[in-house]
């Protein structure tokens, strides 16, 4: 069992950066693929990104590509989120959610999929 805890949340003006980080607990985080959710309000949670536990496979959602980028680093048992040129529509909780168990080039976008989240932190921007 793995569990995990965002943070990096905040406030930003429109154009502006933030990173997010999800800390996993437990020692088998190098086995997990990982995943950010959204959900804003009155919406569906929505994909964001996605990493196989390797690292060496990555998904984006349409709406952030080009603009977002996950990575993970084991060591730390953390999986980040970068957001550059932040848009209104990006504001959101954000969610890291993990699922353990799958070949090493695996990507899940399906939050059905994942097992375990966190409690998620809020991303809003500023026009």
């Amino acid at each position: 069992q793995v569990q995990l805890v965002e943070s990096g949340g905040g406030l930003v003006q429109a154009g502006g950066s933030l990173r997010l980080s999800c800390a996993a607990s437990g020692r088998t985080f190098s086995s997990y693929a990982m995943g950010w959710f959204r959900q804003a309000p009155g919406k569906e949670r929505e994909f964001v990104a996605a990493i196989s536990w390797s690292g060496d496979s990555t998904r984006y959602g349409d709406s952030v590509k080009g603009r977002f980028t996950i990575s993970r680093d084991n060591a730390k048992s953390t999986v980040y989120l970068q957001m550059n040129s932040l848009k209104p529509e990006d504001t959101a909780v954000y969610y890291c959610a993990a699922k353990q168990g799958l070949r090493r080039w695996v990507v899940l976008v399906r939050q059905d999929d994942y097992d375990y989240w966190g409690q998620g932190t809020q991303v809003t921007v500023s026009s």
